[in-house]
């Protein structure tokens, strides 16, 4: 799909649909309040889009469309009418789903071409930013499986219609937005890969592959350097798999003069949880493809960073392997040696992201780096607590906390801060190790985070985002089934926002 600004007359644009806003009336008032363009368009229909509005069969609802041919009326086919809710609580979030709603109407009625004509904002480009993310996220299909073709997005040519004045403002939200949504597709891309493609191999050719066109050094350790290193937590769950381990790092220079190390992103990378030894039901093998969308969120991230190019310094670390059964596998009650040193006993061998993330965490954190910022697809627990509405945030800073949920809130994506009281801790006292990898089923995203909080090294700040409930949807609604992408936008924010 290709998005470009243009300036010319409304009148003039030959569009298949030529898309306007339209708000809620004030008040206790009927009716709707149209864009200035909006004016113009029902004008020159003969008012039949007011009119809609004062019969309330189009109530400017945040989402909701109205369609209307024009009969030759106006150079465009037809008109579509979205509403954008109260105008005073018209918000980057909304934008970004009427953006997909939008889009997505356009393909189910087989438009090639649209014209948005954009409102009047005091904040042009944030609002154009979230719109183009909801545009081309909601565009997003994964069908290259697929004989039949028939689903095929027919969308090709999207104009954005703006004043000359607001021209520079509404092209700048479009480049960053269009940044930001297309490393998100990217990791929906590798989430959605079915496992026997995406192997931690393939995973770490993705990502090498990227670095190369995005300008990234890339470096990716093999099972003997894993081995060398002593990241017990990689090498323990890999073991019940034929596929080898890698461990992969992309570094991103934006300040080279500077002496921090700056942040670090580190992802869960389980190509596929069967959950070993301690193996899961067969319903719920069914998505564990998408047990590597912290490391989809990561990866995603650093394209985008290096696309946007802020003057900052920027490194992923991602573990990425296997957890399978066999007769190799590892056994609940061995004790594996993690890379700093410390000693974790297994009880169950569906618990491990949180082994492979322990050596990353250790590696980053031997670097120097603060902060450091880790996602995983790591609990049910906090699907249980949160659904898949927000992600659980646990962090041992209060600073990078608000943070981290101020980004997630100027992009569209949600965290709740979690606890990280000493009490859990004592949940998780092994008695012939330094810890032990679960602490049962009460508070167990809470116990996963204090697990991995004994590799985090001291001093650096640290934040552990629980992403199970929302790096995978099944829902259709605005976007399309599978993958997310999520956290690929709130890593992206926060390196623009250290930059500053």
């Amino acid at each position: 799909m290709d998005l470009r600004v243009t300036t010319q007359s409304l009148n003039e644009i030959s569009s298949d649909v030529l898309v306007i806003t339209a708000t809620r009336a004030s008040g206790e008032a009927k009716g709707i309040q149209l864009s200035s363009a909006g004016q113009a368009i029902d004008q020159a229909l003969g008012g039949v889009i007011s009119e809609c509005g004062t019969n309330e069969e189009f109530k400017g609802n945040t989402g909701e469309l109205l369609s209307i041919h024009t009969l030759g009326k106006l150079a465009a086919k037809r008109i579509l009418v979205v509403g954008l809710g109260a105008a005073e609580k018209v918000e980057p979030q909304a934008l970004r789903k009427i953006g997909a709603s939008i889009v997505r109407h356009l393909h189910s009625t087989n438009a090639r071409s649209a014209t948005l004509a954009l409102a009047e904002s005091s904040a042009v480009s944030e609002a154009v930013q979230a719109l183009t993310e909801g545009l081309f996220l909601g565009a997003y299909a994964f069908r290259k499986y697929q004989q039949n073709q028939n689903g095929e997005r027919k969308l090709k040519d999207v104009q954005l219609q703006t004043s000359e004045s607001n021209k520079a403002a509404v092209e700048e939200g479009v480049q960053k937005g269009k940044i930001f949504a297309e490393a998100t597709n990217f990791a929906r891309d590798l989430v959605n890969e079915p496992p026997r493609v995406l192997t931690p191999t393939e995973l770490a050719n993705r990502a090498s592959a990227m670095a190369q066109q995005y300008g990234l050094e890339c470096e990716v350790f093999d099972q003997a350097k894993i081995e060398s290193l002593g990241m017990g937590g990689i090498l323990g769950v890999t073991q019940g798999s034929v596929e080898p381990p890698h461990f992969i790092i992309l570094r991103y220079r934006g300040a080279p003069e500077s002496q921090e190390k700056g942040l670090a992103f580190v992802g869960k990378g389980i190509t596929f949880d069967s959950g070993g030894l301690s193996l899961k039901p067969a319903g719920s093998m069914e998505t564990m493809k998408s047990d590597m969308g912290g490391a989809a969120a990561a990866i995603g991230a650093m394209q985008a960073i290096a696309a946007l190019k802020p003057k900052t310094n920027v490194t992923a670390f991602v573990p990425t392997c296997e957890n399978m059964p066999s007769g190799s596998a590892f056994r609940p009650g061995d004790v594996l040696r993690l890379m700093n040193g410390k000693t974790i006993e297994i009880l169950n061998t569906d618990a491990e992201g949180r082994l492979i993330l322990a050596d990353a965490l250790s590696y980053a954190s031997q670097e120097g780096h603060s902060p450091i910022i880790d996602l995983a697809t790591l609990t049910g627990g906090i699907v249980v607590a949160l659904g898949n509405v927000m992600s659980g945030l646990f962090s041992n800073d209060e600073g990078l906390q608000q943070e981290i949920i101020a980004a997630g809130q100027a992009v569209g994506e949600k965290y709740w801060a979690m606890p990280l009281d000493e009490e859990y801790g004592e949940l998780v006292k092994s008695d012939i190790a330094d810890v032990k990898q679960t602490g049962g089923r009460g508070a167990s995203s809470v116990t996963a985070a204090k697990i991995l909080e004994h590799f985090v090294g001291n001093g650096a700040k640290w934040a552990h985002l629980d992403i199970a409930g929302t790096a995978f949807s099944e829902n259709a609604k605005n976007m399309e089934k599978g993958g997310t992408g999520f956290g690929v936008r709130t890593l992206t924010e926060l390196a623009l926002r250290s930059a500053r």
